[in-house]
């Protein structure tokens, strides 16, 4: 039997801590974050955001699902019609690349409108087709149904 990437929910702002304490019992999770300047009246920081807020990705077997549950502040796994959110090794080397600041490059951004459905192989999402929901400049709200998440897509 194969490992797969599982959805675990965690408490909130926890989720580093909880990726530390997996990695530890020696369970492969990953937590992406992104790179934000957070400013303040005196100052100005360089803080690390989850790109999946409360969630946290693990790759282990069924039988070992439980496992996780031994790290305080694991909630629960996340479920789609009753059957564990399985996520696939491409979609979290997706993650890795968004994470690593791997550019995605558009050709021709003037036929993103609101309600057009694109195909989003171009922006590394595979066997994917999202329907734009808002355009402003150049950043695109995208929803991808069958995922039940909206992604904020970057183009230059």
């Amino acid at each position: 039997m194969e490992a797969k990437w599982y959805v675990l929910y965690t408490k909130s702002r926890s989720e580093k801590k909880v990726e530390t304490q997996l990695q530890r019992l020696g369970v492969k999770a990953y937590c992406p974050v992104k790179t934000e300047i957070r400013v303040w009246s005196d100052r100005k920081k360089k803080v690390f955001v989850p790109l999946l807020p409360s969630m946290v990705l693990v790759k282990l077997l069924e039988s070992e699902r439980n496992l996780v549950f031994n790290v305080s502040g694991a909630v629960r796994y996340m479920f789609w019609e009753g059957v564990p959110v399985v996520v696939k090794d491409r979609e979290v080397e997706i993650l890795q690349d968004v994470e690593a600041g791997n550019d995605m490059i558009v050709s021709d951004v003037s036929v993103l409108k609101p309600g057009k459905s694109i195909e989003l192989s171009d922006f590394g999402f595979e066997l994917q087709t999202g329907k734009v929901k808002y355009v402003s400049g150049n950043q695109c709200w995208v929803v991808l149904k069958d995922l039940g998440f909206v992604v904020k897509l970057q183009m230059q």
